[in-house]
């Protein structure tokens, strides 16, 4: 795959201008953003629409988890908009997951991922809600539930990719959030990794963000990233 279509860059803010911005000084440089719940919520599904119009393409991390009929619905909207990839929450169970896929077949351009547990989570926190497994056997049951409900791949932190590429073969998306840079504070990402560690360990795309979008010179530090992912 093409280094560049591997980084997906997080617009991870509530104000368009700023967004904007960001696709502005990177240009053709990047050619994949994220856009999530604060973004859209702040400015609605146009900054979607933009991008795509722009020949973007938009990962819409929107990690549904409501009953089949309302995620379905939200895929096709999904769809409509031109996005390339939407998530689903894999905690919702094979119902939630096979509607989503079912309602993307209409797109043929459109890739399911299920969330298996989201970054910022320890074995604490799944203790918390229940979970008695730790955080590996947890993200590897919910991806091999997705893989079976039919998903094109998951979402996980850049530390289960190997034993996810393992499990679910050469063809899965494996799209890592929580990536980190080089001395870079991990944030709020109990389990990250760098980019270039991610792919190795068989990712299919690396999602950055403040470290590029907050950046004296975000072109400059998008062709750090990309340069960092060659072996």
């Amino acid at each position: 795959m093409d280094r560049t279509s591997q980084i997906i860059v997080a617009l991870d803010c509530n104000n368009r201008a700023v967004a904007d911005a960001v696709v502005k000084q990177l240009g053709d440089e990047c050619r994949f953003y994220k856009v999530g719940l604060e973004l859209l919520t702040a400015v609605g599904p146009d900054v979607v629409k933009d991008l795509v119009a722009r020949g973007k393409e938009v990962f819409l991390d929107l990690k549904l988890f409501e009953i089949p009929n309302s995620v379905a619905g939200a895929v096709r909207a999904a769809g409509a908009l031109g996005v390339s990839m939407v998530t689903v929450h894999g905690m919702g169970g094979s119902g939630i997951m096979s509607a989503a896929v079912e309602a993307a077949r209409d797109f043929p351009g459109l890739r399911i991922l299920a969330l298996t547990v989201v970054t910022s989570m320890t074995d604490a926190d799944l203790t918390d809600i229940g979970v008695s497994d730790a955080v590996d056997k947890q993200v590897l049951r919910l991806a091999r539930l997705a893989q079976r409900a039919g998903c094109h791949g998951v979402i996980a932190s850049p530390q289960e990719v190997a034993a996810l590429r393992s499990t679910l073969g050469p063809d899965a998306q494996i799209v890592t959030p929580g990536v980190t840079l080089p001395g870079e504070s991990p944030a709020e990402h109990a389990r990250p990794g760098t980019p270039r560690a991610a792919v190795i360990a068989g990712a299919s795309h690396v999602v950055v963000g403040r470290a590029v979008t907050r950046a004296t010179d975000p072109v400059a530090m998008f062709r750090f990233v990309r340069a960092s992912l060659t072996p």
